[in-house]
């Protein structure tokens, strides 16, 4: 059960990944909807969960059409790499 706890207090919010992805939660929303973002449910209502490397996976994935060694400053990335540091 601990572990399960563990494992739930380390996922990110709607707010949390909307914020790092600079996206409308209601955006974040649909993408899950749509499989494009694999979320969780928990609790009795459901709510949303995302896993810290799946988001990173994301972002690896987008950024893909741009020159290795580039990277845009302050971006997604570098402030989802922030969060998860400093949980």
């Amino acid at each position: 059960m601990a572990n399960s706890n563990r494992q739930i207090s380390t996922m990110l919010t709607v707010r949390e990944v909307s914020r790092l992805l600079h996206v409308h939660s209601n955006t974040l929303r649909r993408w899950s909807d749509q499989g494009i973002i694999k979320a969780y449910r928990i609790g009795p209502r459901g709510d949303r969960r995302f896993r810290p490397e799946d988001i990173a996976v994301l972002l690896l994935e987008e950024s893909k059409g741009f020159p290795t060694g580039t990277k845009e400053p302050n971006g997604p990335q570098d402030n989802l790499e922030r969060y998860v540091m400093s949980r």
